[in-house]
C-alpha cells in the first residue's frame, strides 16, 4: 500500500507550468509508467476484440468448429486481460492523481508558510483558496489522463496498422479521419481555455469578497453597509454564474462533436466496408471487424480530446501554482548564529532586556504593532540583537528565539493538547504551569475530555476571551528567549486580567518579555514601562512613576479620564 502524502515532496521546478507538470510526473515516475503500461494493455485488449470477432465470424462461415472454439477462447482471454488491467490501471490512476494533488498542496503550503505575511499582500484570499479547491484537481487530472491518453495513442496506432494491412482504402480512411477529427475540435480548446480562465478569476474574486464580508460582518452591520456589500456580492455571483454557463456551453459543444465526428467516421467506414464486402473484396468477418474497429475508435478519440482539455486545464492550474511558488518573502534572514542579549529597535528606542517583564504603552496602537513587527523581524527596520542586525541572523533560528504573539493567531482543528504544545516537548507540569499563568484551568476543566478534546476549526467552541487565554498558554509553552505579546488580555474581564498580570512575570522569570498594552492592571505589574508617542519612546519607568510625571502617558492608559 503506497503511503500518501509523502514525507518530503521535494523541490518543485516552478520555472514554467510545463516544467512544474513535468516535475510532478517525474516525482512519481514509477507508478506513472506502470499505469501507462497497464493502460496500453487495457486498450489493446479492447482493440484486438474486433479482430478476434471477425476471425470467429470467418471460422463460422467456413464451418470450422475448431477455429471457432479457438477464437472464442481468445475472446475470453482478451476479456480477462481487460478486466485485470482495467482494475489495476484505475488503481494506479488514482495513485498518480492523489500523488500530484498532495505534492501540489505540500509545496504550496510550505511556500505559504515561508512567505508568511507577504502572501496576503501579493495574492488575494480567493486566489489562494482556488488553488486548494480547483487547481490541485486539475493538476491531478492532468496526471491521470496521461495513462489513458498514452494507451489510446498506442491503440489507435495498432488499429490503423491492422486496417492498412487488411484493406488499404479503409485503413487510409481511418488514418486520415482520425487526425481530421482531432483538428476539427482543436479550435474549440482555446476559447474554452479562455472561458475557464475567466470563470476561475471571477470565482477567486468572489471567494475573496465572501471572506471579507464574513470577517467584517459585525462592522458592516454597525455602519449600515451590510446591504451594499450583499448587493455587490450578488452582482459578482451572477457574473460568476454566467461565466460558468458560457464554459458549460462550450463544453457541451465539444462533447457533441466528440460524438458526432466519430459517428460520421463509423458510418463512412461501415458504408465503404459494406461495398467491399458486396464486391467480395473483403470477407463478412472482415466487414464485422472493420465495423468493430470504427466503433471502438470512438473511445480512444474521445480520450485524446479529453486529454487535450485536461492537459490545458492542468497547464492553467500549474501557472497559478508557479505564481505562488515564485514569490519571494519580503523579509529574509542571513546566516549568522543567533546570540543571546538585548533586543533593540533603533527607530523607536525600544530596548528589550533579558530577565525583565517590560510593558510598552503606545498613544497610537498602530505604533505598538509596528514596533512588535520590527522586533520580531516581520517588517524591515533598524533592529539589533546583542548589537547584531537581525537581518543578518539565521531566519529559522531567529523565529525560535523571538516569538511575537498577537490576537490574529488561530487555533486549528485537532486535539487541544497538540494545539497548545506545538513543539510536542512539554511535560504535564509544564502545561499545568502555563494554564495557571494564563488563568485557563477553568477552560480545560469544562471540556469533556480535557486536553484531549478535539478542537473545531478556528476554535469556534471557545469565546473570544477563552481563545485569547489559550493563545497565551501556547505562547508560554513555546518558551522563547524573547516573547512579545500584543494586547494579550484585551478580551478578558478585569478580575482575570489582574490574575494574569500577576502571574505572567513569574511564568517568564529569567526570560525577556515585552507586553504591548495600555491596561493599567498589566502595566502596574511590569518591571519597566516604556511610553511611546509619535513612534518614539518618550518616557520610561514604573507605571506609578509615569502616571504621576507624564500627562501623555496618564491620558493614554486612563483613556483620557481622571
Amino acid at each position: 500500500m503506497r503511503s500518501l502524502p509523502v514525507s518530503d515532496p521535494g523541490t518543485p521546478d516552478a520555472r514554467s507550468p510545463i516544467r512544474f507538470l513535468w516535475w510532478t510526473a517525474r516525482a512519481q515516475l514509477v507508478p506513472l509508467l506502470i499505469g501507462i503500461a497497464l493502460a496500453i494493455l487495457w486498450w489493446l485488449g479492447q482493440a484486438l476484440m474486433p479482430y478476434a470477432i471477425g476471425a470467429a465470424v470467418n471460422a463460422l462461415t467456413a464451418r470450422d468448429s475448431g477455429g471457432l472454439v479457438r477464437w472464442a477462447a481468445v475472446l475470453l482471454g482478451l476479456g480477462g486481460v481487460q478486466a485485470v488491467s482495467g482494475v489495476l490501471r484505475h488503481r494506479y490512476a488514482v495513485v498518480t492523481w492523489l500523488g500530484a494533488a498532495y505534492r501540489t498542496i505540500q509545496v504550496t503550503s510550505r511556500q505559504a508558510t515561508r512567505l508568511g505575511a507577504t502572501l496576503p499582500k501579493r495574492l488575494s484570499t480567493g486566489e489562494v483558496v482556488s488553488v486548494g479547491n480547483s487547481d490541485i484537481a486539475s493538476i491531478g487530472n492532468a496526471m491521470d489522463i496521461l495513462l489513458r491518453g498514452s494507451g489510446a495513442l498506442v491503440a489507435i496506432a495498432v488499429v490503423t496498422v491492422i486496417l492498412l494491412s487488411s484493406s488499404l482504402p479503409l485503413g487510409l480512411m481511418v488514418l486520415i479521419g482520425v487526425p481530421v477529427m482531432a483538428f476539427a475540435v482543436g479550435p474549440l480548446l482555446r476559447p474554452l481555455h479562455h472561458r475557464q480562465q475567466r470563470q476561475r478569476d471571477l470565482y477567486g474574486d468572489l471567494a475573496t469578497r465572501s471572506a471579507d464580508i464574513v470577517v467584517g460582518l459585525r462592522v458592516l452591520r454597525g455602519i449600515g453597509g451590510e446591504q451594499v456589500f450583499a448587493d455587490k456580492y450578488r452582482e459578482e455571483s451572477q457574473l460568476t454564474r454566467k461565466a460558468g454557463v458560457r464554459v458549460s456551453a462550450m463544453e457541451s459543444l465539444l462533447e457533441g462533436l466528440q460524438i458526432l465526428l466519430p459517428g460520421l467516421l463509423v458510418a463512412a467506414v461501415t458504408w465503404l466496408g459494406a461495398r467491399f464486402a458486396l464486391d467480395r473484396q473483403i470477407s463478412s468477418g472482415d466487414l464485422v471487424a472493420f465495423y468493430g474497429y470504427a466503433v471502438f475508435l470512438i473511445a480512444p478519440l474521445r480520450t485524446l480530446t479529453e486529454a487535450a482539455d485536461k492537459l490545458t486545464k492542468g497547464h492553467v492550474a500549474a501557472r497559478r501554482v508557479c505564481r505562488i511558488l515564485n514569490l519571494d518573502p519580503e523579509i529574509t534572514g542571513g546566516a549568522l548564529p543567533v546570540p543571546d542579549g538585548t533586543l533593540a529597535d533603533r527607530d523607536s528606542g525600544v530596548v528589550v532586556r533579558p530577565g525583565l517583564l517590560i510593558a510598552l504603552a503606545a498613544a497610537d496602537p498602530e505604533d505598538a504593532i509596528a514596533i512588535a513587527d520590527r522586533l520580531g523581524h516581520y517588517s524591515a527596520g533598524n533592529v539589533t540583537l546583542d548589537g547584531v542586525p537581525v537581518a543578518d541572523l539565521g531566519f529559522a533560528a531567529l523565529r525560535e528565539h523571538i516569538l511575537v504573539a498577537d490576537n490574529a493567531a488561530k487555533l486549528f482543528s485537532g486535539p487541544l493538547r497538540d494545539e497548545l504544545d506545538v513543539r510536542g516537548k512539554a511535560r504535564g507540569d509544564d502545561i499545568a504551569r502555563a494554564l495557571h499563568a494564563a488563568c485557563a484551568e477553568d477552560i480545560i476543566e469544562a471540556l469533556p475530555d480535557g486536553l484531549d478534546t478535539q478542537v473545531a476549526e478556528a476554535g469556534r467552541e471557545f469565546s473570544g476571551g477563552q481563545q485569547q487565554r489559550l493563545r497565551l498558554v501556547r505562547a508560554l509553552l513555546t518558551d522563547p528567549e524573547i516573547l512579545i505579546l500584543v494586547e494579550p488580555t484585551s478580551a478578558v474581564d478585569a478580575h482575570t486580567e489582574a490574575r494574569i498580570a500577576e502571574r505572567l512575570g513569574k511564568a517568564r522569570a529569567g526570560r525577556a518579555t515585552l507586553v504591548c498594552t495600555t491596561s493599567p492592571l498589566v502595566l502596574d505589574r511590569a518591571d519597566l514601562v516604556l511610553y511611546v508617542a509619535d513612534g518614539r519612546v518618550q518616557a520610561e519607568g514604573t507605571h506609578r512613576e509615569l502616571i504621576k510625571s507624564d500627562s501623555g502617558y496618564r491620558s493614554t492608559v486612563t483613556r483620557g479620564e481622571d
